[in-house]
């Protein structure tokens, strides 16, 4: 390997990982960033090692694992009968939870953002928290989908270069 061969893996690698990081944040959109660090690696290095079969197989579901992100997060709202104030609240829930910076906060921020909200619109304590669970439940799915495909495609890419 040579010295730009060095920094290109290691600047893709960083990207890469920024990525992972955005498969966790839902502020940042990691699949598509490590997609696309893999894209521009395949074509700065004219497709020697990471191939367009690769591109297009982890392209593809990265839109599918995206789609299924979203739709986990609906229905596992809408099957334990979270209104759309929960949803709203979920995202609020998330967001604080990620200003507060630790992952407790993270993980429980769209539980409590989905009850909050559902409690606000005159809903019943065990109504808000079935609400809450589902939403929670749903957001639990779509970032551990999120997370086996990035470190799937990470994997793969570092096997793919390295051997």
């Amino acid at each position: 390997m040579t010295v730009w061969d060095v920094l290109l893996l290691i600047t893709t690698m960083l990207v890469m990982l920024f990525g992972l990081l955005g498969s966790l944040l839902p502020v940042i959109p990691g699949l598509p960033i490590i997609w696309g660090a893999s894209l521009l690696y395949a074509i700065l290095t004219g497709f020697e090692d990471i191939t367009q079969s690769y591109l297009i197989t982890f392209g593809l579901l990265t839109v599918f694992v995206l789609l299924m992100d979203y739709v986990a997060g609906i229905y596992g709202a809408k099957r334990m009968g979270a209104s759309r104030w929960g949803l709203v609240g979920a995202v609020a829930g998330m967001i604080v939870g990620i200003i507060v910076g630790n992952l407790p906060g993270f993980i429980l921020g769209p539980l409590i953002g989905a009850v909050a909200f559902e409690l606000l619109i005159g809903r019943k304590f065990k109504e808000a928290m079935k609400a809450g669970f589902g939403t929670f439940l749903g957001f639990l799915a779509g970032t551990v989908m999120k997370l086996v495909l990035s470190f799937i495609m990470i994997g793969v890419f570092l096997w793919a270069i390295l051997f």
